[in-house]
């Protein structure tokens, strides 16, 4: 039998073969901030937002495990058994991007919103799996906060440069349509989203399989069928570590908490901090409708004009709130790996999503623009906790031959709560929350602080020591 022997890398190796991830949360980075304002621009009202959203976690419910089934029996001496999917997602990626600005209707968008998941998916789920092919197991929580720190880049890119393109390249869409700065933000997103991917893909070499497992794989594939990677995951779920489950409930408070923030905090801040609110935004667009025909009072003309300079500057604010959180997370992902190693993953997973969800619960309350930044601080933090801490609490526990379709089959439990998140909270918006974004954003508070107790009853593998 031949085993396969896994060397430890060094910082550069392990930065250039995360490089791919920056590009991949840039472009996830303008979905959490952009695309729902952009939304807006074209006439949606904000309790159509999560069904508009649905592509997400249709995509990711789908795509992630299918191509983690299909990559773990994919082996190419050239491309080697992951990178291949790295760049398929990344091209249909980058398109994706640039087209999305000329978007001319609501259904135009969320068109390509569902093309652009269905790349980000492709590309992102093979990431995961690629740290336990390429890392050994004392290394693999570094490797996965390497990728939070990625994570917090391309998203601080992503949010702040809808800040300095609007603040410094923008100007009043005088039509209500889509602002020419966002187009820039999407423009330098397919730059990223390629560039950063191809660099890892030239930089980092896969792990030949070994001969007794080439074997198995060429066994596999004389079986194979359409339905195979489906029998796979339906197998893999089957036989799912009790670990798994006990995730799953932290990741549907989590999750859906998270896709009620990205939904409804530019609302909030246009609310709290800007005083407009969405029936204020309506009207003004319905004025400036108007004066096309020649028509309307120049006073009204004006007001209307200030309103939807205040609901530009909104999403500007946004973009420096979710920047300036991705920057913290950017910062504090690796300061991570000391403390979890002291204390356990587990109870600093915890720990940060107590913080994350007292962050929100403050958010509300803050009406200065530079206050506001304040609570990001702790959801940085809990956000780089998110994005690496628990794939390295649940990495040891996952077959190393069924590793990617494991990580589909995680990734299945994000966009699960984010499915339901989708098609429930419409209504909960409309009938519970008063079709007020502040309680939407103080009820994700809460669900945060019922992921972090959930977190206490994960019974976890004690984590290998290792040192850099």
């Amino acid at each position: 039998m031949n085993k396969k022997i896994i060397p430890r890398l060094s910082f550069w190796q392990i930065w250039n073969m995360n490089v791919g991830f920056f590009g991949i949360q840039y472009s996830f980075g303008l979905q959490q901030t952009a695309v729902n304002p952009l939304y807006s621009f074209l006439g949606a009202h904000a309790d159509q937002l999560p069904i508009l959203n649905l592509a997400g976690p249709v995509t990711g419910l789908l795509i992630q495990p299918l191509i983690g089934a299909i990559s773990d029996k994919t082996w190419s001496v050239k491309w080697g058994r992951r990178k291949p999917f790295f760049l398929l997602g990344a091209v249909f990626c980058s398109l994706a991007l640039f087209v999305f600005p000329f978007s001319s209707s609501i259904w135009m968008a969320v068109g390509l919103l569902w093309i652009l998941d269905a790349a980000n998916n492709t590309a992102m789920e093979p990431y995961r799996a690629f740290i336990g092919d390429k890392l050994p197991e004392e290394q693999q929580t570094y490797g996965f906060q390497m990728q939070s720190l990625f994570v917090g880049g391309g998203i601080t890119l992503a949010n702040l440069s809808l800040f300095i393109f609007q603040k410094y390249f923008g100007g009043t869409s005088e039509s209500g349509g889509i602002p020419a700065w966002v187009y820039y933000s999407f423009f330098l997103g397919s730059f990223c989203s390629i560039a950063s991917v191809a660099w890892s893909v030239y930089k980092t070499p896969e792990i030949p399989p070994t001969e007794e497992e080439l074997t198995r794989l060429k066994a596999e594939k004389e079986n194979d069928t359409f339905l195979t990677p489906f029998a796979d995951i339906a197998e893999a779920i089957i036989r799912m570590p009790k670990i798994l489950w006990q995730l799953a409930l932290v990741y549907l408070f989590q999750w859906y908490a998270l896709f009620c923030y990205w939904q409804f905090v530019t609302p909030m801040i246009r609310q709290t901090l800007y005083h407009v609110s969405e029936s204020d935004e309506a009207k003004a667009k319905n004025i400036l409708e108007i004066s096309k025909a020649g028509s309307g009072n120049p006073a009204d003309l004006e007001w209307a004009r200030n309103i939807l300079r205040l609901v530009e500057t909104a999403v500007g604010q946004t973009g420096l709130m979710n920047g300036f959180y991705n920057f913290i997370t950017m910062v504090s992902a690796l300061l991570l790996i000391p403390l979890a190693l002291k204390y356990s993953t587990k109870n600093v997973y915890a720990f940060c999503l107590l913080a994350t969800g007292m962050s929100l619960l403050i958010l509300p309350f803050i009406q200065n623009e530079y206050l506001i930044l304040l609570p990001m601080v702790l959801f940085g933090i809990g956000w780089a906790a998110m994005m690496g801490l628990p794939y390295s609490m649940v990495s040891p526990s996952i077959p190393p031959h069924k590793r990617g379709v494991y990580m589909g089959v995680i990734n299945m439990m994000i966009v699960i709560p984010m499915l339901i998140q989708t098609v429930s909270f419409g209504f909960i918006y409309n009938h519970f929350l008063d079709n007020n974004p502040v309680n939407a954003i103080i009820l994700a508070g809460i669900l945060f602080l019922l992921a972090s107790c959930s977190v206490v009853l994960i019974k976890t593998r004690k984590m290998s020591e290792f040192s850099r």
